[in-house]
């Protein structure tokens, strides 16, 4: 098990975590503090968001995930449905299932105000461009670090709001240099507990390499990643501390294992980078 604080200094291994990489590592550091959660239930990919509190800005947010099932991808719906307006946001869209998120929104009588990236997808071409094509009032949002096209550029601790609610964003480097995990506020006023859209940095009894911080958040956070190929839909920070086979390993065990993954190259990296780099634009893609 890693110690109670720990930091690691990682120089350089050959693999991502989830499907491939395509961009340079440098030096991270991490610190890990272990913990004994209880499990998290799974839930269904087109559940509700819900919470035990009693709190009323629980029931501000409407949550929903969907799958995009070639790529395995998780697109995740967020909106503050108490607002008069019910500004929503799109998550990780996929080019495939624009149309299906669209309709769904539409059905829910929500205002689509942003479409965000957690990082440039190797593994599909994001939906962000063709929302944009019908839907131009939409801003796509992606880092600044990921030296892509967007209209919004984010950077460590800016805060997007949607409504009365906002997500914080947090700079999760390592898969790729300008990974970036969405988070929820940690006001009164904000949903409880706390969700994270990590991307690829950190799934479900995996990663994709990152510096770990996103494990400084409570406990009971939910973690929601970009991708998962077992089935599952959501963890949280303190199940992965327990039951990650990765994360509960020693410094060198660790290393061994994300340098000897042996994945396979990504059938779709040579059309998803070239198109995601300018945030998914079909004309500008071909």
């Amino acid at each position: 098990m890693l110690p109670k604080m720990m930091r690691f200094h990682f120089t350089r291994v050959s693999l991502f975590a989830s499907k491939a990489s395509h961009f340079p590592l440098t030096p991270i550091s991490i610190s890990i503090s272990t913990a004994i959660p209880n499990p998290t239930r799974l839930r269904s990919q087109m559940g509700s968001y819900s919470t035990s509190s009693s709190s009323s800005s629980s029931s501000k947010l409407l949550f929903r995930q969907l799958f995009e099932m070639e790529s395995s991808t998780y697109t995740y719906l967020l909106a503050d449905a108490s607002h008069p307006d019910k500004p929503a946001l799109l998550i990780d869209p996929v080019d495939k299932t624009v149309d299906r998120d669209l309709s769904l929104i539409q059905e829910l009588g929500l205002k689509l105000v942003y479409a965000m990236n957690t990082h440039v997808h190797a593994d599909h071409v994001t939906g962000t461009g063709l929302i944009k094509s019908k839907v131009p009032d939409v801003k796509s949002v992606i880092s600044k670090a990921s030296g892509a096209t967007a209209d919004l550029y984010v950077e460590p601790g800016d805060k997007v709001r949607f409504g009365d609610l906002f997500l914080e964003v947090r700079a999760t480097p390592g898969h790729t240099l300008g990974c970036i995990t969405y988070v929820t506020g940690d006001t009164p006023d904000q949903p409880q507990p706390r969700m994270a859209f990590t991307g690829d940095a950190i799934l479900i009894r995996g990663c994709g390499r990152t510096d770990f911080q996103i494990f400084t958040l409570p406990k009971d956070t939910l973690i929601y990643p970009a991708h998962d190929y077992k089935g599952f839909t959501v963890s949280t920070v303190g199940e992965e501390l327990q039951y990650n086979p990765r994360l509960t390993k020693d410094e060198e065990t660790f290393k061994n294992i994300m340098a000897n993954l042996n994945l396979s190259y990504p059938k779709l990296i040579d059309i998803a980078v070239p198109a995601n780099i300018v945030c998914g634009v079909q004309s500008k893609a071909s």
